[in-house]
């Protein structure tokens, strides 16, 4: 499909209308398929709608720069399961740079998927085409192409980095976006109200199971005992059960394994001395809103990705503790503080490069995102579109060779990563 950016614009923006005509379909398959609330599910097509209108705004920075694919070449995408509607941002993103794509969908997207295939092939043609194989086999035809030029994968961190000789034999460029074990830091001077009113929707979204819900909760052990307490009643007030329900906010976690690592996490936080002060009844697959309290990093909830409605709160004493805990991590996706004297100071030394830097290995203790006293909505706005984002550690990287192999990490847009400049 030859065109420039401006055509492309427009059939990105003739998707908004498609997706806004089947709005509701949408939804609907979203919490039967995928288990998402009807609450998080609507909130996230009508934001998406929204940013795909946004793309105009991209097209400043891509005007100077032509695809990474020639005729005949395409990006492939492995999407997650963990997303409906926003997952159309990644490909849209890959398309207005002028490269040709490849998509797969999870398998337990599959539905959904078709219902894209049909809304995409009606305007981009072959421009964009959807693929059905497991993941071993799209991941085997897209390193082992010659015409796949880059690959694009969300995702586990151990899923993915098995892959990594096989992707430099093949000198293929490979971005992955991954899972996160974000901290988020409560100083003595913070406005209280406004820290706990951000937290509790940014936790709870899509029941936990996103890679930018804050997991690790580090409060100054002056206001504690009073975070806790408005943790706790604002957590109590949510409701939990069927996600076709409008009113619910907190659904069934989707995946069994998930679940089972949720009810580890908890032994394991029990076992050393933790509280539970909130929740701590799963049901089936209905995990119920936890708050683990006089939590430390001896215990795995601190450690590993939770993907679930549970947090851990830990009491500090200075900033330099705090700091040190935040970067003891093996992932660096987003940090948010709230606080005012020393909240910078924290924010300043949690923080990496604004845009991709090279690394000699995987590097920890960095994040790609840190917020200071503001919430996730705002933090997060255009993200994808205009805003970088993307982390450190096994939270996300680049691998590419600019004449031998390295590894990039933090935010990024997949826009420019899968274009250069015009002259080069």
């Amino acid at each position: 499909m030859d065109m420039d950016i401006e055509d492309r614009l427009q059939l990105i923006l003739s998707l908004v209308d498609r997706i806004s005509d089947r709005r509701d379909e949408l939804i609907e398959l979203a919490v039967r398929d995928v288990g998402f609330t009807y609450k998080d599910t609507s909130r996230e097509v009508d934001l998406i709608i929204q940013r795909l209108r946004n793309f105009r705004s991209a097209v400043k920075f891509l005007e100077d720069r032509k695809p990474i694919c020639g005729k005949g070449e395409e990006v492939a995408i492995v999407l997650p399961y963990n997303g409906s509607a926003w997952l159309n941002v990644s490909i849209a993103s890959v398309f207005l740079a002028g490269n040709n794509v490849r998509v797969r969908f999870s398998s337990k997207d599959f539905a959904i998927a078709r219902i894209f295939e049909e809304i995409y092939k009606e305007i981009f043609n072959d421009a964009i085409k959807f693929d059905y194989r497991n993941g071993d086999e799209f991941m085997s035809y897209s390193i082992n192409n010659s015409n796949v030029k880059a690959i694009i994968a969300f995702g586990s961190d151990r899923t993915f980095l098995r892959y990594e000789n096989s992707v430099k034999n093949a000198r293929k460029k490979f971005i992955f976006e991954g899972p996160g074990n974000d901290p988020f830091i409560v100083l003595n001077d913070a406005d209280l109200e406004s820290a706990v009113k951000d937290l509790v929707p940014s936790k709870y979204m899509y029941s936990g199971q996103a890679c930018i819900a804050p997991e690790r909760i580090y409060v100054q052990e002056e206001i504690y005992e009073d975070f806790l307490r408005e943790f706790v009643d604002l957590t109590k007030n949510l409701v939990v059960g069927d996600p076709k329900n409008p009113e619910t906010d907190v659904g069934p976690v989707i995946s069994r394994k998930a679940v089972e690592n949720i009810k580890r996490q908890l032994i394991d936080a029990k076992r050393k001395g933790a509280r539970i002060v909130c929740g701590g009844r799963i049901e089936g697959n209905l995990v119920y809103p936890t708050i683990v309290a006089d939590a430390n990093h001896s215990m795995l909830g601190m450690r590993e990705e939770v993907f679930g409605p549970v947090s851990y709160v830990c009491k500090f004493k200075t900033v330099e503790e705090v700091i040190n805990l935040a970067k003891d991590s093996k992932y660096g996706l987003r940090a948010s503080v709230y606080g005012r004297e020393e909240g910078k100071m924290i924010a300043d030394a949690l923080k990496g490069a604004d845009y991709l830097e090279e690394v000699r290995d995987y590097t920890f203790g960095k994040f790609g995102t840190v917020s200071l006293n503001e919430p996730l909505s705002e933090s997060w706005r255009g993200a994808l579109v205009t805003k970088s984002v993307g982390g450190y550690g096994y939270s996300g990287w680049v691998w590419d060779f600019v004449g031998r192999f390295r590894i990039r990490q933090g935010p990024k847009l997949f826009s420019i990563e899968t274009s250069v400049p015009q002259d080069s």
